[in-house]
């Protein structure tokens, strides 16, 4: 029987300040035991993490940091290695060619339970520039202002 629903894990704000996501993409992730029990307590990080695309034509995530499962003694396993995402071989060509144009990155934005497995949101980003972000910010604030203004009358 599937859990059913979606239980996000963990999410990857700073993507959001630093790139513009383009494109968003699902991948399952290859996992060993006692990953799957620290992602369910919440024990990872997605900060500088970024996948990318082997010779062999398969996508990995390199920095997701899973830290080990308190209960796993020998059995846990290293918290920075190399994770294979699952997706189908046209998937990740596509994502391969999106990738080499200039400027372009695969970010992990969030990594969420949907019917009982760990799945991957990747995005197609580009980076920001300094007055990029500072733009953000400054809509952000006015954003906020406007919905300050709007409650105090």
């Amino acid at each position: 029987m599937g859990k059913g629903g979606i239980k996000t894990a963990a999410q990857n704000r700073k993507a959001y300040h630093d790139y513009f996501v383009e494109d968003k993409h699902e991948a399952g992730i290859e996992l060993r035991g006692t990953e799957v029990k620290s992602i369910r307590l919440g024990a990872l990080n997605l900060k500088d993490s970024y996948a990318a695309v082997t010779k062999e034509g398969e996508l990995y995530v390199y920095n997701m940091h899973i830290s080990p499962y308190e209960k796993g003694n020998i059995f846990n396993h290293d918290p920075d290695r190399p994770k294979r995402l699952l997706m189908h071989k046209r998937e990740i060509r596509k994502l391969h060619q999106q990738q080499k144009l200039d400027g372009y990155a695969l970010i992990p934005l969030s990594v969420y339970f949907k019917d009982g497995r760990v799945k991957v949101e990747m995005g197609v980003c580009k980076g920001k520039k300094n007055y990029d972000k500072r733009q953000s910010m400054a809509e952000r604030d006015a954003k906020r202002e406007m919905e300050r203004a709007r409650k105090s009358h």
